[in-house]
């Protein structure tokens, strides 16, 4: 941990590791950090311009050695350039992306994701140490800020079909 990073109450965690139900030291997170230019799909998914920096962050998750997901998440280089988050020695990060903007001073108040279906391609089936058979599912995942700005956005996420569930509840106000 840096210390631009907060010191966590309790054991280290991240999203993944809560929805796994897995301790710390049954995580590990294999990454590879790449600076990138927005193209037209992320940069309809950012709401920017074409060609806008872009850090790339490859990630695979994996719970007891068992690669459970991959995914590639990208922040704007303008929020993140030169900061801990920039560097990948940080992760993984406790607490997750919304930690991260929160020592930047960027307050994440609103994710969406999309989900779709299908069978997977040759990386995906390699990474996830599964067979072409296999179907999987691929979200995509945005982080607004406060200002209303997308500051991250995880395109494709991926996780075996055949094991995933997705919960959800939709709170109504009456």
């Amino acid at each position: 941990m840096t210390a631009d990073q907060p010191v966590p109450d309790g054991p280290p965690s991240t999203p993944f590791t809560k929805d796994q139900g897995i301790g710390w030291s049954e995580y590990r997170l294999d990454k590879r950090y790449e600076k990138r230019r927005a193209d037209a799909e992320l940069a309809a998914l950012f709401e920017c311009e074409v060609g806008e920096p872009l850090l790339a962050r490859h990630f695979v998750f994996y719970d007891n050695d068992q690669p459970i997901q991959m995914s590639t998440s990208y922040v704007r280089w303008s929020d993140v350039g030169g900061t801990a988050v920039a560097d990948p020695i940080n992760e993984p990060w406790p607490g997750g992306t919304c930690a991260q903007f929160k020592t930047l001073g960027i307050h994440i108040t609103r994710i969406t994701e999309s989900f779709t279906v299908g069978m997977p391609s040759e990386a995906e089936s390699t990474t996830l140490r599964i067979g072409k058979a296999v179907p999987v599912l691929r979200f995509t995942r945005c982080h607004i800020a406060d200002d209303g700005r997308v500051v991250e956005v995880a395109h494709p996420m991926v996780r075996r079909g055949d094991t995933t569930v997705v919960d959800f509840a939709i709170d109504l106000e009456t």
